[in-house]
């Protein structure tokens, strides 16, 4: 119990974008809970696991290459603080689709913000990763020299401790069941009741549940995620010291494929579907993603003829979406001391140490310096026009 303390900042969800709010707000000078549902570690939300894709390449919303910018300086960062590898860099290679002119739209985003990378005709696509199997004409790749993926879970538990270490406070295993707004905010778990001056809602998958209880409409959709690791045919064909973090929109359907080297398991390859069904976080093992594994199989088996045809491995995590698939950062339309962060669509992570700044800058009266018209909470409602 702690209805004397007020602090200036409360941060609920202890993901990796809420760990870097508290780590941001904490490092600004302010008073800081950081407060998680599940004791730590878990794997119930979307931060877990081992491996997350990081990239500068965004086809044309170069909004989130700038951010990118930062990102990868704050995280070197963070593993000088911790003196633990956190980043590895493969590149990343995003392949063509016919009639789709992404990596058109990539090159140019690239090159205009001096990312390093190549771009790789349809001969040279296929002489360089003759591992692969794509038809001819597919338009080749782009490489984003820049990429390549986080060790996930020991990424959180660096931001984390690094938190505790300059003096936030992190209190796991108490689930938020009331928020009393006011000029002081209570927020009551069920453990205890808190007070702080901002509360920033951190809360992933239940970001909808806890918003509609505070009256605001978000058509946030959380989707259950297949993680599936591939055997190779011949160790060391995909390992991460030669072969790159690769992805192609498209590839099933309208919906991206996307895979990471041999890394996590000894001669495994993680690779994913960037879309799955929908589901409450709550229940989220009671849908049928089957469907999900039979697509990849077909993929696998097309374009990655150096895999074994079938998963041998399979986890899961939650994506939280919004329609655009950009994120929502902003505040309560009532009450201006309740920060929102939510919807990261399954891109959040690489991006988290930028957007812990700027929920952070916004829970202490600054004012980001990154464009925040894509992060608002009224595109959903008010044309843009």
């Amino acid at each position: 119990m702690a209805e004397g303390i007020v602090y200036d900042v409360i941060v609920v969800g202890a993901g990796i974008v809420g760990s870097y709010t508290a780590y941001h707000a904490r490092k600004a000078g302010k008073t800081t809970l950081l407060l998680e549902q599940f004791p730590l570690p878990h794997n119930r939300g979307s931060s877990h696991g081992q491996s997350r894709t990081i990239r500068s390449a965004y086809g044309a919303q170069e909004y989130y290459t700038k951010m990118m910018n930062k990102a990868f300086r704050m995280w070197k960062e963070l593993e000088e603080q911790s003196n633990k590898k956190l980043l590895r860099q493969t590149g990343l290679l995003c392949i063509g689709q016919k009639g789709v002119n992404y990596l058109d739209e990539t090159a140019k985003c690239l090159q205009k913000n001096k990312t390093p990378f190549r771009r790789l005709d349809d001969e040279n696509f296929q002489a360089t990763y003759p591992m692969l199997s794509f038809s001819p004409g597919i338009g080749g790749a782009v490489v984003d020299c820049s990429a390549g993926f986080l060790l996930a879970g020991r990424a959180l538990t660096a931001i984390q401790n690094q938190y505790r270490k300059i003096g936030g406070l992190l209190k796991d295993g108490e689930k938020m069941v009331e928020i009393i707004p006011g000029e002081v905010i209570r927020v009551r778990t069920d453990v205890g009741l808190y007070q702080a001056k901002t509360i920033v809602l951190c809360v992933g998958p239940w970001a909808k549940k806890v918003l509609t209880k505070l009256g605001v409409a978000v058509p946030l959709q959380t989707q259950k995620i297949k993680v599936c690791y591939w055997k190779e045919k011949i160790p060391g064909t995909f390992s991460s010291r030669q072969f790159p973090v690769f992805s192609q929109v498209n590839a099933i359907g309208p919906y991206l494929v996307y895979g990471v080297p041999c890394e996590e398991y000894p001669d495994l390859v993680k690779v994913c579907l960037h879309y799955g069904p929908a589901v409450d976080p709550d229940y989220r093992d009671t849908v049928d993603d089957n469907w999900v594994k039979e697509a990849l199989q077909k993929y696998v088996i097309e374009h990655l003829p150096g895999l074994e045809p079938y998963p041998v491995i399979t986890e899961s995590c939650i994506y939280t979406n919004t329609p655009d698939e950009d994120f929502i950062l902003d505040r309560h339309p009532s009450w201006g001391n309740i920060v929102i962060g939510a919807g990261f669509s399954g891109h959040g992570f690489k991006l988290a140490p930028v957007v812990g700044e700027i929920l952070s800058k916004m829970a202490t009266g600054l004012i980001p310096e990154e464009d925040m018209s894509y992060f608002k909470l009224n595109r959903f409602t008010k044309s843009r026009l």
